[in-house]
């Protein structure tokens, strides 16, 4: 049996390391919360008391952190994964970081001997609870190869981007569009509702014609037309709008290291803080659409 150390039990991690150890992997799981490690054992993991604990005898290792300095100091600390992991041990990391952070984890990972894998997810706490996550991964084609029956136990869509630090490249890409697109879906639906027009018939129309998105037919931000959109759950987070504004700001970090223009991204990046400074960074991001029509 494959053995797996699994590092980050968040709301995303725990569910992902739980559909591992349901999938028959041998799972041990730590994170600085002891209650998220209590719920990880109550779902089929073992215990891992440290990160030495964790990945001793791991063939492969998978963390899941907030940001580009935890996920370098989970790695290349004294007490870190480099340190302590078996040799030869596959790495895969599926935290949202920057990609220069990315990119540099992974050359030092291989000047360890060791094989990584950025492989950052999109689908939210639903997806990781369903294993129904979209991986996409950067790395070398035979880590990639290694990795994908382990992403697979996790999620329905395995994407290979190519080089490392490519991952996180397709990741912060798809969600500055994401994040552009729902913002433009909000001042459509406002702008259709000041006009006299209901939602509902906004949506029956726009869906079918030239400006249908995912925004609008999955992910409603107006109360009505989508059922299960968190607009109807007064904007309770499926991928809350704090996250969606730490994606944002990776975006422009890297737009601002490649010298691409993203003056969309940059106004979205500005509207999604204007949800943080008034405290409400908490809901769900189509609930920018509070933002838009002045009742946030």
């Amino acid at each position: 049996m494959t053995k797996i150390g699994f590092i980050g039990l968040g709301n995303m991690g725990g569910p992902m390391a739980a559909n591992l150890s349901k999938a028959g992997f041998d799972v041990t799981a730590t994170d600085l919360s002891i209650g998220a490690i209590d719920r990880a054992v109550e779902a089929g993991c073992k215990r891992g008391k440290t990160i030495a604990d964790t990945v001793e005898d791991a063939q492969i290792v998978v963390t899941m952190l907030p940001a580009g300095p935890h996920v370098r100091s989970v790695y290349g600390d004294e007490y870190g994964i480099f340190n302590h992991a078996k040799s030869g041990a596959l790495l895969i990391d599926s935290s949202t970081i920057d990609v220069d952070s990315a990119r540099k984890v992974a050359g030092d990972a291989a000047a360890k001997g060791f094989s990584m894998v950025d492989a950052p997810v999109s689908g939210g706490v639903g997806a990781a609870q369903g294993s129904t996550l979209t991986f996409m991964v950067g790395g070398e084609g035979a880590a990639f190869d290694k990795a994908k029956p382990v992403l697979e136990a996790m999620g329905k869509n395995i994407f290979h981007a190519g080089d490392s630090g490519n991952g996180q490249v397709a990741k912060i890409a798809n969600n500055m569009l994401l994040g552009i697109s729902m913002i433009a879906t909000c001042e459509a639906f406002n702008l259709a509702e000041k006009l006299g027009l209901d939602a509902q018939t906004f949506y029956d129309i726009s869906s079918t014609a030239s400006g249908q998105s995912w925004s609008m037919t999955s992910y409603c931000p107006a109360p009505g037309p989508v059922e299960t959109a968190p607009s109807n759950r007064d904007y309770a987070p499926g991928f809350a709008a704090g996250m969606m504004l730490k994606d944002m700001r990776l975006a422009q970090e890297a737009a601002h290291s490649a010298k691409a223009a993203t003056p969309l991204g940059a106004q979205a990046e500005a509207l999604y803080a204007l949800m943080e400074s008034a405290g409400k960074d908490g809901l769900d991001f189509s609930g920018v659409m509070k933002l838009i029509n002045g009742t946030l």
